[in-house]
C-alpha cells in the first residue's frame, strides 16, 4: 500500500490502548447488533465494548485466554460472552449485516447472484476434537470451507475434518445461506468441485451453476485465476489474525466462531472509514 496524507489517518490506529481495540466509529456499527441486557436477573455490569476488545485482541495477537491482560474484563467474563454469543450465532449475524452494509455502500445488491468457494487445511493441535488427513495437501487437521462473493466478503462458512472432500463439503456450506443470500446460484470454483456429484447435490438446493475456473497445464509459474484469486485474498486477509495461523478449538463452533469474529474486525473497520449512517 502506497501511504498518502489522504489514506495515512484512514488506517491509523493511534490513541487506542491496544490496536486491536476498536475505535468509536467501529464499535457504533457493531454495537447495534448485540444482545440487550435481560429484563429480569441481575443488571449487566460488563462492558460489553471492552469484551468484544478482548476478543478482537485474542483474534489478532493469537493468545491464549489466560494470558488476556488485566486491561480487560477478566478472562472467564470473556470467555462467558464468547460461548453464549457463539452458540447463539451472533458473529454470524453481525457479518451478515455487515456485510449488506459494504456492498451497498459499493454500489451492489444486497444479496450477491454469484459466489467463489474454495476450502483450507489447516493443522489442528493437542486440544482435540474432529479433525483428518487432507492427503492432498498432506495436513492433519481441518479445512474451513468457505463461500465469499466476487467482492471478497465472507458469506458461508463451514468447518469439518480435513479428510472430507471439497465436493462433499461443499454442500452444507452452501445450504446454510440459502436463507441469507437467495439470489446466490452461480458458483466459481477450481477443478476439486467438477463433476457430477456434487452438481447433483446442489440440484436439490434450487437452480445453480457451477463455472470452473482450472489453470493451464501450459502456464509457469504464478498465474493469476480469473475470480479464483478472490477467494485466496481472503484467506489472506483472515490470516492476519494470528488466531487462525492452526485451529487451536477442541469443537468445530468455536473454530467457526474465531473465523466469524475475524471478518467482523475486518469488515467493521473498512465500513467505519467511510462513516456510513445507520
Amino acid at each position: 500500500m502506497v501511504w498518502t496524507d489522504i489514506t495515512r489517518p484512514q488506517y491509523r490506529r493511534k490513541g487506542l490502548r491496544y490496536s486491536s481495540d476498536t475505535t468509536d466509529e467501529e464499535w457504533r456499527l457493531i454495537s447495534t447488533h448485540l444482545p440487550p441486557p435481560r429484563r429480569l436477573g441481575r443488571p449487566r455490569t460488563t462492558d460489553l465494548r471492552a469484551v468484544v476488545n478482548a476478543l478482537f485482541y485474542i483474534a489478532s495477537s493469537g493468545c491464549q485466554w489466560r494470558l488476556l491482560p488485566d486491561s480487560y474484563p477478566p478472562y472467564t467474563t470473556v470467555q462467558r460472552f464468547f460461548y453464549a454469543w457463539r452458540d447463539d450465532g451472533i458473529w454470524q449475524q453481525i457479518n451478515h449485516e455487515l456485510v449488506i452494509l459494504s456492498r451497498e455502500a459499493s454500489g451492489r445488491e444486497a444479496s450477491p447472484s454469484a459466489a467463489v468457494i474454495d476450502s483450507q487445511s489447516v493443522k489442528t493441535t493437542e486440544a482435540g476434537g474432529p479433525r483428518g488427513f487432507d492427503a492432498g495437501k498432506r495436513v492433519k487437521g481441518r479445512k474451513r470451507h468457505i463461500v465469499t462473493d466476487t467482492a471478497g466478503h465472507l458469506l458461508g462458512l463451514d468447518i469439518h475434518p480435513a479428510d472430507i472432500q471439497d465436493r462433499d463439503g461443499a454442500t452444507a456450506v452452501l445450504a446454510s445461506i440459502l436463507g441469507l443470500y437467495p439470489w446466490l446460484r452461480h458458483l466459481f470454483a477450481d477443478g476439486a468441485y467438477a463433476g457430477d456429484k456434487l452438481a447433483t447435490a446442489l440440484a436439490r438446493l434450487g437452480r445453480w451453476t457451477i463455472e470452473i475456473v482450472k489453470r493451464s497445464d501450459t502456464a509457469q509459474g504464478f498465474v493469476l485465476l480469473p475470480r479464483r484469486w478472490v477467494v485466496e485474498r481472503t484467506f489472506a486477509w483472515l490470516g492476519r489474525c494470528r488466531r487462525l495461523a492452526k485451529d487451536f478449538e477442541a469443537s468445530l463452533a468455536s473454530a467457526e466462531a474465531w473465523v466469524w469474529i475475524a471478518h467482523v474486525r475486518l469488515l467493521s473497520k473498512r465500513l467505519a472509514r467511510l462513516r456510513l449512517p445507520l
